[in-house]
């Protein structure tokens, strides 16, 4: 059933098969906390779990996505104050998780794409939870910064696997080890950025993206399909995505959805596939970013 959350730090809506989650704390530019990390899990566990939700849009308010975490918390100590993050979350050898990569992961074990819409500020996790994404649509002036090494930190959320391999190792290192901001041109020719619009269009970019998703195509062949292509990252040779593949493809072929498909295209109408995520998702693809045994 498709519902609306407001979470501490996040509104979660479904319009139109669309699940929109939008930071709310923009007079805090949505810096992240450890309870962001907990309300994108929950708001991620909604999507999932909804047949009615075909893509998901993640955006920020108030101008910014996200301008990375809330140091003035962490300064003063009161980061973790009030939130259920370690005991949800718990540790990782022996230490306790990193709450960007707690949210990252969540984002990353979706089973609707996500459509990032970053705008204004997205530096630190505010760059890095987007790496996980399927989309990335970016404003103009946006400016990514992994700025983790400026302040004494490291990268996080996962970053040091995801990011080579969306941008050229090379570029990754470089931003990585300088933390200098990356403007939008530069995300753009890097293959960091999908789209780069107008500031005051990044959403609607982004909404219309996730629309043609929920307009045009099967939400199972979609959930398999990015499974798949996320695994394949993951997996040492080719031969496992062809099996993937295969298995895939044999349950798509008896499907009722392809029946749908083949009519509505000799038909030249928009299709209504029958089967939805996850009440028909069938188990025959291994899923990314799962937790291996010892960690």
């Amino acid at each position: 059933m498709s519902e609306s959350l407001r979470l501490a730090n996040l509104d979660y809506d479904v319009a139109d098969h669309v699940a929109t989650v939008r930071f709310n704390r923009p007079e805090k530019r949505n810096t992240f906390t450890r309870q962001m990390a907990l309300d994108i899990a929950t708001a991620i566990e909604a999507a999932n779990a909804d047949d009615a939700v075909r893509a998901v849009v993640i955006t920020g308010s108030g101008g910014h996505f996200c301008a990375g975490a809330d140091l003035e918390a962490a300064m003063s100590g009161r980061l973790g104050e009030g939130d259920d993050f370690a005991e949800t979350a718990g540790d990782i050898t022996g230490v306790e998780r990193d709450s960007g990569g707690f949210a990252a992961l969540a984002i990353a074990q979706s089973l609707k794409p996500v459509i990032g819409a970053v705008q204004g500020s997205a530096v630190g996790i505010g760059a890095t939870m987007t790496l996980p994404m399927d989309v990335r649509v970016v404003g103009e002036s946006t400016r990514y910064g992994f700025v983790f090494n400026r302040r004494a930190l490291v990268p996080e959320a996962a970053s040091t696997w995801y990011l080579p391999r969306i941008v050229p190792p090379g570029k990754a290192m470089e931003w990585v080890v300088t933390g200098r901001l990356v403007g939008s041109d530069e995300a753009l020719s890097s293959g960091l950025a999908n789209h780069v619009v107008p500031d005051d269009q990044v959403e609607a970019k982004a909404q219309e993206i996730a629309a043609e998703v929920a307009s045009t195509t099967s939400p199972v062949s979609v959930a398999l399909s990015r499974l798949m292509l996320w695994r394949g990252l993951e997996v040492a040779s080719p031969w496992e995505a062809h099996a993937a593949e295969s298995r895939a493809l044999a349950e798509r072929f008896a499907s009722q959805d392809l029946v749908e498909g083949i009519t509505s295209f000799f038909e030249k109408r928009p299709p209504s596939f029958p089967m939805t995520v996850p009440a028909d998702l069938p188990d025959l693809v291994d899923r990314p970013a799962v937790r291996p045994e010892g960690l």
